[in-house]
């Protein structure tokens, strides 16, 4: 666990250093409107692709418990084999998004591992 500022530079260097090692990154934090909550934009520069359907799943969970889940900015992307997953910074609203979408990890990271095998088998 890492607590950094609301810098840009920060966040990125954070989040590089650590998918060098790590097949999953969750941040909390810094996803709404305001000028300093930027991780959503420094996750979009670390990853190669996003899985729109990740956030869109922790932003429909969110919407069953306040209307103000749809203003996070949040995002879940790809970089190398790593996973990163944007929470909200609430404990609540970070508690319910991660709740919403712990099913998904495994399968997720089996996948950036290159686990396809099951694939193969739905073929038929």
């Amino acid at each position: 666990m890492r607590i950094l500022p609301d810098e840009m530079d920060a966040i990125i260097t954070a989040l590089r250093h650590y998918a060098r090692n790590a097949q999953l990154i969750v941040t909390t934090g810094g996803t709404g409107l305001a000028a300093r909550d930027v991780t959503p934009d420094a996750t979009r520069l670390v990853c190669e692709r996003l899985v729109e359907g990740i956030a869109e799943r922790m932003r429909a969970d969110g919407l069953q418990h306040t209307p103000f889940a749809a203003l996070s900015r949040a995002v879940c992307g790809i970089t190398g084999k790593t996973l990163v997953v944007n929470l909200p910074g609430s404990p609540a609203g970070a508690e319910s998004s991660l709740r919403s979408v712990l099913p998904l990890l495994p399968h997720a990271l089996a996948l950036l591992a290159g686990d396809t095998a099951h694939l193969a088998s739905n073929a038929g």
